[in-house]
Formats: structure tokens, C-alpha cells, sequence
């Protein structure tokens, strides 16, 4: 089980930085997502890049990861001054939690329990 969190991948988001595995800033309609550190790098090669199937709210969606949640340091200006992400976090942008069918007014309420796999 995973926690589904909303970010913003844009200029100026919550995010802070352009996204690690391009460098560059995306849409947030984009079905993309930052993986916690330790589900990015793992023992083997980054799935920076790769697909993950997510399901959540009865439905599935493929999104692409091109960033990382930092689950070992935050706080700082290079992570936007937020703390540092929970160890099971997919921070999805708003176009994966459309996919989804979230209605945007449940978003705000906090994580939904998701899981996912590797596509």
C-alpha cells in the first residue's frame, strides 16, 4: 500500500526544482510522479524515466516517473522548505489524480491509499 500525494511539477510549484530524472519542469496534466528516495534508486538501475501502473479509486492509470519525493532530507531551499517525504509516497500530478477520477475538492483532505507496480 501506498500514499497518493498531489504536487505541482511546474515553474514555481511545489516541487521547487526541476524534476530529477530530466532536469526539466512538466504540465501538471501530464501523467507523471515523484517516487520516495527509496522506491527511485533501489539495488538495481533508477526507474527514473520507467512507467508504474497506479490504481486507486476503483481505476488505473500509467504514469511516468521523473522525480524523486526526498524521503532523507528536506527543510531546505532545494526542497522547497518542505519536510522530507513519508518512505511510501507517489506524488502525483494533478493529471494522474484526474486519471484517477478523484473529484479535486477529496484532494485536499489529504494522501489516498493507492497501490503500484512497475509497468
Amino acid at each position: 500500500m501506498a500514499s497518493l500525494t498531489l504536487n505541482s511539477f511546474e515553474e514555481g510549484g511545489d516541487g521547487g526544482h526541476e524534476s530529477k530524472c530530466d532536469e526539466m519542469y512538466h504540465n501538471n496534466t501530464e501523467l507523471i510522479v515523484a517516487l520516495s528516495t527509496g522506491w527511485l534508486e533501489y539495488s538495481g538501475p533508477s526507474r527514473c524515466n520507467s512507467s508504474i501502473n497506479i490504481t486507486g479509486n476503483g481505476k488505473s492509470v500509467v504514469a511516468k516517473v521523473v522525480d524523486e519525493c526526498d524521503s532523507t532530507m528536506g527543510c531546505d531551499a532545494q526542497h522547497a522548505y518542505q519536510k522530507p517525504c513519508n518512505n511510501n509516497v507517489v506524488d502525483a500530478s494533478s493529471g494522474v489524480w484526474d486519471a484517477l477520477g478523484v473529484d479535486k475538492s477529496i484532494r485536499d483532505l489529504g494522501p489516498m491509499n493507492i497501490t503500484w507496480s512497475d509497468a
